[in-house]
């Protein structure tokens, strides 16, 4: 298992589990970015990531990603 911020751009991967406040948990379940979804790491941008879920694409920042766990 390792974060979200470590996965190569272009790879998909299945999130096992995701820790942070709630109000972030609800805006990140409320674009399908939840467990058991498949996220594809579209780039990443110095702090950032930039991944795909359906069809949603979000840019996270490296905190947020290093508690997303793959």
């Amino acid at each position: 298992m390792q974060a979200l911020s470590n996965v190569k751009a272009g790879e998909s991967c299945t999130i096992k589990w995701m820790l942070g406040l709630a109000e972030v948990l609800d805006f990140l379940h409320s674009r399908h970015v939840e467990e058991g979804a498949t996220v594809r790491v579209i780039q990443r941008c110095g702090e950032s990531v930039i991944i795909g879920v359906q069809d949603v694409r979000l840019v996270l920042g490296s905190e947020i990603a290093d508690r997303i766990k793959v």
